[in-house]
């Protein structure tokens, strides 16, 4: 297993190399301001899970480097114009994203709608460069991959079902496939994506699958025991939104003991569907899903 100090310095090397790729991939040269938006909305902020996971699946089956790098970019721009939707009036109606004024509160509602649909076309433009950098297929299938995680059998669905569902109390079968899609999808793809990066055959692409589903679920458990137990400070957006807006979680359904074990259940399989994928070096990916697991913002 990758040690904590090991993991922390590739952690950190990554990030940065992610948050140069995006400070070179998203302009400010879009007319009308838009581009400030847009970087406000993507740039010097969070913990870049995504990326990551393309990036550390991309090691672990010895993918091409320069595509992963394209794709662990495409897949954060849809997380942060994701974001910007989201915190609108017209859905969640937040003020503090990532430790400052949301966008639409920084840029107006306008603007802030015409950022996320650009960091949506951003993304799909970086997975099919002009200079030849990723092949044809290659491109196609990362285009695939994202655009299903991301649209209405994906994320998009998800956050339909999730505004549909305030005031409504969820079992957990249902509260499990909205988050899959909500929150899931996304993360999985993130996987995915690396994955198709390299040759992973049948088997191992199944291992890998499971361990982002697993992942995925994991990380909206503990999102939503966060949202709970610590402060809007240390979150860096605010706290107790969730039952503020009577929204079911799995704290709700589940109390915190339970959603915590709950939690440990999910990592524990991610954990499980990486040991049998027979790939050699998984130590990053089962470190990420400890980093998930133990986060507290």
């Amino acid at each position: 297993m990758l040690q904590g100090s090991d993991f922390v310095g590739w952690r950190a090397v990554q990030q940065d190399r992610v948050e140069a790729a995006l400070d070179a991939w998203v302009s400010a040269d879009a007319p009308a301001g838009l581009g400030l938006a847009m970087r406000y909305a993507v740039l010097d902020g969070g913990k870049r899970l995504r990326p990551l996971l393309v990036l550390a699946t991309r090691e672990a089956v010895g993918g091409e480097e320069r595509a992963a790098m394209r794709a662990a970019c495409a897949v954060e721009l849809i997380h942060a114009y994701s974001l910007v939707h989201d915190d609108m009036p017209c859905m969640d109606n937040d003020v503090l994203r990532r430790g400052k004024p949301t966008v639409h509160v920084k840029f107006g509602e306008a603007q802030a709608l015409l950022a996320g649909d650009a960091l949506q076309a951003l993304a799909f433009g970086l997975l099919v460069p002009g200079d030849g950098s990723v092949s044809a297929e290659l491109s196609v299938r990362l285009c695939r991959q994202l655009a299903l995680a991301a649209g209405a059998s994906g994320m998009a669905g998800g956050q339909a079902v999730d505004l549909a569902s305030v005031g409504i109390a969820l079992d957990r079968p249902a509260l499990e496939a909205m988050h899959r899609l909500k929150t899931g999808a996304l993360l999985q793809a993130s996987v995915m994506m690396g994955a198709a990066t390299g040759s992973a055959d049948e088997s191992v692409s199944h291992a890998l699958s499971v361990y982002g589903a697993s992942l995925g679920l994991a990380f909206q458990v503990v999102d939503d025991i966060l949202d709970v137990t610590t402060d809007s400070a240390t979150l860096g957006k605010t706290a107790g939104k969730d039952a503020a807006c009577d929204k079911p979680t799995f704290v709700s359904l589940m109390g915190l003991d339970g959603a915590q074990a709950y939690a440990d259940q999910c990592l524990d399989s991610a954990h499980e569907a990486l040991a049998s994928s027979g790939l050699p070096q998984v130590d990053t990916l089962h470190a990420l899903a400890d980093w998930v697991g133990h986060r507290v913002s």
